[in-house]
């Protein structure tokens, strides 16, 4: 199956997410390919530094302040990248929280905050997209960083709806190239399923464990981000008549 990057250089891509881990990493390799990466961040200044770095690279990032679990702030940023930028070609649905607590006794604040960012957000800025996509007449692609959580229920405390919120991305990924198949339109979506990866997920969420699991994590094999940056940028050089519906990505030795 021969592809290529080519087709997507000077194009725009959005990341939601951009700041660290998972989200910077794809923002980067989608600079070094050419195209104008827009990140989109609750923390731009991050976003900023990054692209300070890839200054002299192959295309370039912009930063953008937004919230993904607010409507409003997402069609803000679609509109400022409209304006300034030009029209997405590329949406990477990067962004995602998971909040430590349970379902028994949760907190529903907690429980909002994930499905908002996860589920919401992710569909808010997927419909701007396709919207953005279907007026300009482009083929683009949809990549949403989903997770194995969304295919399974991983045996580990605190993570209540979270798998819920993934197992939702999941159908929704299959919902969505249905009713592109029945509009006709050759926008491709993906789903790519991370298992454990590096990042600071957990660390900016404060989770609590025990010894024995916090043992347990530490004996663990994991993926780096840029190991999923590579996959999406595997997905979106595919031939045009090729679609990645789901790619399922695991560190060798991973258990689960």
């Amino acid at each position: 199956m021969d592809g290529s990057m080519e087709i997507w250089v000077g194009k725009v891509a959005i990341v939601t997410g951009a700041s660290a881990g998972i989200g910077a990493a794809i923002a980067q390799k989608l600079v070094e390919e050419g195209l104008q990466v827009v990140g989109f961040a609750r923390r731009a200044e991050r976003v900023k530094e990054l692209a300070k770095k890839l200054h002299d690279k192959k295309g370039k990032l912009h930063a953008v302040k937004a919230d993904v679990s607010k409507e409003k702030e997402i069609l803000k940023a679609f509109q400022w990248v409209e304006k300034h930028v030009g029209h997405v070609h590329i949406l990477v649905n990067n962004a995602g929280v998971v909040k430590q607590t349970s379902l028994m006794e949760g907190d529903t604040k907690m429980w909002q905050a994930v499905l908002d960012t996860n589920i919401l957000g992710l569909c808010v800025a997927t419909r701007e997209a396709i919207r953005v996509m279907k007026a300009n007449k482009i083929d683009g692609h949809i990549i949403h960083i989903n997770s194995i959580s969304g295919h399974n229920v991983p045996d580990f405390p605190g993570l209540n709806i979270y798998p819920a919120s993934k197992h939702a991305v999941t159908a929704v990924t299959e919902s969505l190239r249905q009713e592109l198949s029945q509009a006709n339109l050759k926008i491709k979506i993906t789903s790519v399923s991370p298992g454990s990866v590096s990042t600071e997920m957990g660390q900016t969420n404060n989770f609590v464990i025990d010894a024995q699991t916090e043992a347990l994590l530490k004996s663990m094999p994991y993926l780096q981000p840029e190991d999923i940056a590579d996959s999406v940028l595997y997905v979106l050089s595919t031939p045009p008549t090729v679609q990645v519906h789901e790619l399922t990505i695991k560190p060798i030795g991973e258990l689960q």
